[in-house]
């Protein structure tokens, strides 16, 4: 919140890419232009890391936004790093990982940011048909959703972050950066983001 990483506004909400109004919009990629946030974020993660995947051979980050956290991860804990692409490239070798991938190492894959799963599912995904062994995930934030929960126990996948919806929100009123009004509208959103989304829209 210091960074503006995390925008919050209950009044006039954000869009998202998918369309869903919202009333928190996160941009982590701000934390890379603030060296000593960057230095939590990176440390923070490292020690997640250590704590619950100290077997972990190969660090992966998932683009775009988990690739500069996942390379300061790598460098942290002496790892070797490769990366998810979102879409597999059109040209030359056509790959999807990036980087130099033995079969069968233990992988763990780091995140920015996760809202329902989906996209960072998709790279779980395509690091084990490269025939990776996914201990699981870390991201530095997660909105906390339902539906990510649900994405994440039906791909067998760990997630841990360092932050998350629940504790922003506590901390932004701890702040006086919201008011009452305002955390009842956060914490309806969290609930069903679609439905409010929908009641916004059709107001």
């Amino acid at each position: 919140m210091q960074i503006k990483a995390i925008k919050l506004n209950a009044q006039n909400p954000f869009t998202w890419a998918s369309g869903l109004r919202s009333p928190i919009y996160c941009d982590n990629r701000r934390i890379l232009s603030f060296p000593e946030v960057r230095d939590f974020v990176s440390e923070g993660i490292s020690k997640l890391a250590l704590k619950y995947f100290a077997e972990a051979e190969v660090i992966a980050g998932v683009a775009t936004g988990g690739i500069a956290h996942g390379v300061l991860v790598a460098k942290i804990l002496n790892k070797p790093f490769v990366y998810v692409r979102s879409s597999a490239k059109g040209h030359g070798l056509q790959n999807l990982v990036e980087g130099y991938l033995e079969p069968g190492k233990r992988v763990l894959v780091i995140e920015d940011l996760v809202s329902t799963g989906g996209s960072s599912l998709e790279a779980v995904k395509a690091l084990r048909e490269n025939k990776s062994e996914i201990l699981g995930m870390i991201a530095v934030f997660t909105y906390g959703l339902q539906a990510a929960t649900d994405n994440f126990e039906k791909a067998n996948c760990t997630l841990f972050t360092l932050s998350n919806y629940k504790a922003l929100i506590h901390q932004a009123k701890y702040l006086g950066m919201i008011n009452d009004e305002d955390e009842k509208a956060l914490n309806n959103w969290s609930e069903n983001p679609q439905e409010w989304s929908e009641r916004y829209i059709n107001k």
